[in-house]
């Protein structure tokens, strides 16, 4: 299931964030916090989704759910700038 959970994660992401999407493919299997992160987008955006479909006058639950997805999309972003910061600087 987290590894289902993870694959969703990661095809919400490419969505989201086009411009990342050949980074995020490669990354996502070798590093461990981008694929807890993938988990952790696929619960919110569901959640989101959900609560969107349940109670679309709580605007609370959805604007906190919003930002709850808008904070995992930019530590992925994060993630993505140094990895590719990393491949350009070899130490």
């Amino acid at each position: 299931m987290p590894n289902e959970a993870k694959q969703r994660g990661l095809l919400k992401l490419m969505l989201k964030l086009p411009a990342l999407r050949g980074q995020l493919q490669l990354l996502s299997g070798k590093n461990m916090p981008l694929a807890s992160l993938c988990e952790a987008y696929d619960e919110a955006a569901s959640m989101l989704d959900r609560q969107r479909r349940r109670d679309p006058q709580d605007t609370s639950m959805v604007a906190e759910y919003e930002l709850i997805c808008l904070e995992i999309e930019e530590e992925v972003i994060s993630i993505c700038l140094a990895n590719a910061d990393n491949k350009s600087n070899p130490m």
